[in-house]
């Protein structure tokens, strides 16, 4: 497949023949003016409201038909009596009915004749008056759509996968839920984008790595790009349960009476040993990222520890290798939308990225920084490429400093070793907290204070050489900021954000439907640290990835921890820290043993991605620099708390 390393220009003919009038009728000046962007001349009021039934072609409830899964859509009524063809944004979602979607947790409703009144979010308030349609599908088990759900699989991703293919006329749609009478989309170019937080976005991501037709742009949010690594991290469990819990959660009333086999299929194929099976190969979209025709602009919290950023850092990894024309943004949060941290300019974007990729009006968004970077909260950077060019990997090495428990972070290697006993009521707020003092639960490991900037961008890893005492034992790696700050209080049920009362609105309403959505603002933290990137794993997982086995007590065993992309900056005077312990609280489950770790320093190391280059280590730790800081308790945000097994949010 050939590589985009562009963004197109695309115009439909009618608009380019309309473009050709108009230069007959204008001034020479006003003819050879660009549009520079879409402009609400439609009526949403009077837009055409409609749902069609899809045929996925799989039969995943066994009721012996295949199933379809419904569509509602809103669009411009003026373009079709022009017989205009127009763009689709899509979002296809398992919460329509059974959750909610966005800060107030909307839900479809629909009128007296079965078309959708309220489509939750502002897409199609502000998209359709613009020329766009947009278009909400049920993920198949969910709401009005048949067959079953099975988190991020086959059906997961044909439900929207088969409607990409009917807007580009290679797929059946019925009127109705059991009908005969087809439904045509003629009115539709057959150029999509796809969108959505979360489960939603998730969708976008597989979609995408089937490499359909059609679809040109994802936005995925906060979004899964390897269910794998929702569920586990090198073996270690991250919550207790498995997908089998998730799919029971949307599935509809008529879904759950079905789909035990699924459900039971869910079951066998993800043990909670933390094995990689062909379940988790067939939802893993990174592996996939060749096959990807559609450009990405990805957005996700640093902080989200839901869905977590490991899920950042190999698929835009994958997305570059393979030629993938990209942007991102990457916030202060956790799990949170930028219609809620940062509404203006994410609506103003999105606007001109979808005009961009789907209308092919040159509005120069394509030449703008690739990445937006909030360094504090409501403050932002912008980056040419991301990670930035120059950026390098620098080996940091742990060793024992003057005062027992309580090491020192460079690159000379170290000498002897450290210990620690895996406390699983602990968590990585108790070991920053305390990191200048030896604590039997954590090993700690911080540079001199900087003399300089030091920015962190990119993926890191920490190899660990450890002698467990018990026949399990599980890792955790943290890279730690050490200094005042005021943060985003991602720990806090916003996840950083507060909503308030008051509205603003986006785009056109229906009494149905408003376009008027609670503002919010920044919920900050003033902090004495701040937890920069996270790893774990199981150290049975120390010869493969795919599969663990118990250890020997007394046996000395080195593993990689892959650590999950950030870009952060610790400021000059700060320190750098690096924590190894056991289980993090909240964000891993305990091994079944307490085990007591003893690490070799002189086999133990840090590969950690700086702006600068390798260099800028050393020359952010060498020099006069303030004195180290006395042992004293440092405060931060609260312990994280146990995430419920939803990729959305606090359900």
């Amino acid at each position: 497949m050939p590589k985009r390393t562009r963004f197109t220009t695309w115009r439909p003919l009618a608009t380019a023949a309309t473009a050709a009038l108009l230069a007959t009728l204008l001034t020479p000046a006003a003819a050879q003016a660009a549009p520079s962007g879409s402009e609400p001349a439609y009526s949403y009021e009077d837009a055409i409201r409609e749902a069609v039934w899809v045929d996925t072609g799989l039969d995943g409830d066994r009721d012996g038909k295949t199933d379809r899964v419904a569509v509602d859509i809103v669009r411009p009524r003026e373009t079709a009596r022009q017989g205009r063809k127009i763009p689709v944004i899509m979002d296809a979602s398992p919460y329509y009915s059974c959750c909610g979607r966005g800060n107030e947790s909307q839900k479809k409703t629909y009128d007296a004749q079965g078309r959708v009144a309220q489509m939750p979010l502002y897409y199609d308030n502000y998209f359709v008056p613009r020329g766009y349609a947009v278009v909400g599908v049920d993920l198949a088990g969910t709401n009005r759509s048949d067959g079953c759900v099975d988190v991020g699989g086959r059906s997961d991703i044909q439900s929207a996968k088969a409607v990409v293919d009917w807007l580009n006329g290679r797929a059946k749609a019925y009127t109705t839920r059991t009908g005969a009478t087809r439904a045509q989309a003629g009115w539709t170019n057959g150029r999509t984008g796809m969108i959505g937080k979360s489960w939603d976005g998730t969708i976008a991501n597989g979609v995408a790595a089937t490499g359909v037709k059609g679809l040109k742009t994802i936005v995925p949010i906060s979004a899964i790009s390897s269910w794998y690594d929702y569920y586990f991290q090198q073996g270690a469990p991250l919550y207790d349960s498995g997908p089998e819990w998730l799919s029971d959660y949307v599935d509809s009333p008529d879904a759950r009476a079905k789909c035990a086999a699924v459900q039971q299929k869910l079951v066998d194929g993800a043990p909670r040993t933390g094995d990689r099976t062909p379940l988790w190969s067939e939802r893993d979209y990174v592996k996939a990222a060749r096959k990807i025709r559609a450009s990405v602009f990805l957005v996700h919290g640093m902080q989200d520890l839901n869905v977590r950023m490991k899920h950042v850092g190999p698929w835009w990894d994958a997305l570059a290798k393979n030629g993938v024309e990209r942007k991102i943004w990457l916030s202060q949060t956790g799990h949170v939308d930028p219609f809620d941290f940062r509404r203006g300019a994410w609506v103003e974007t999105l606007h001109r990225w979808f005009d961009h990729e789907l209308m092919g009006i040159d509005n120069g968004i394509d030449r703008e920084p690739m990445a937006d970077i909030e360094r504090a909260p409501g403050q932002w950077d912008t980056s040419r490429v991301w990670p930035p060019s120059g950026t390098r990997t620098a080996t940091l090495r742990p060793d024992r400093g003057t005062q027992a428990g309580v090491g020192t972070l460079g690159l000379h290697r170290g000498h002897g070793t450290a210990s620690f006993t895996d406390d699983p009521k602990l968590s990585e707020t108790d070991w920053a907290a305390q990191i200048d003092k030896p604590t039997p639960e954590k090993a700690g490991f911080v540079t001199r204070p900087l003399t300089r900037d030091l920015r962190l961008s990119g993926s890191s890893e920490v190899t660990v050489t450890a002698t467990p005492s018990t026949p399990t034992a599980h890792l955790s790696a943290v890279l730690v900021d050490l200094g005042p700050a005021t943060i985003r209080d991602y720990a806090d049920a916003g996840e950083g954000i507060t909503t308030l009362t008051e509205r603003t609105c986006w785009g056109a309403s229906t009494p149905a439907d408003s376009s008027c959505f609670k503002e919010t603002r920044a919920k900050t933290a003033d902090v004495d640290y701040t937890v920069v990137s996270r790893g774990w794993a199981d150290l049975g997982n120390h010869a493969s990835d795919h599969k663990g086995s118990p250890l020997t007590p007394g046996k000395r065993y080195t593993i990689t921890l892959d650590l999950a992309a950030t870009d952060h900056v610790v400021p000059k005077g700060h320190r750098l820290a690096l924590i190894v312990a056991g289980t993090d609280q909240g964000l891993i489950d305990p091994p079944a043993d307490k085990p007591r770790l003893t690490l070799d320093l002189s086999r133990t190391s840090a590969r950690v991605p700086f702006a600068g280059g390798a260099a800028a280590f050393p020359r952010a730790t060498t020099g006069a620099a303030t004195a180290t800081p006395d042992a004293t308790f440092l405060d931060g945000v609260r312990e994280p708390r146990t995430i419920h097994r939803v990729p959305e949010g606090i359900q």
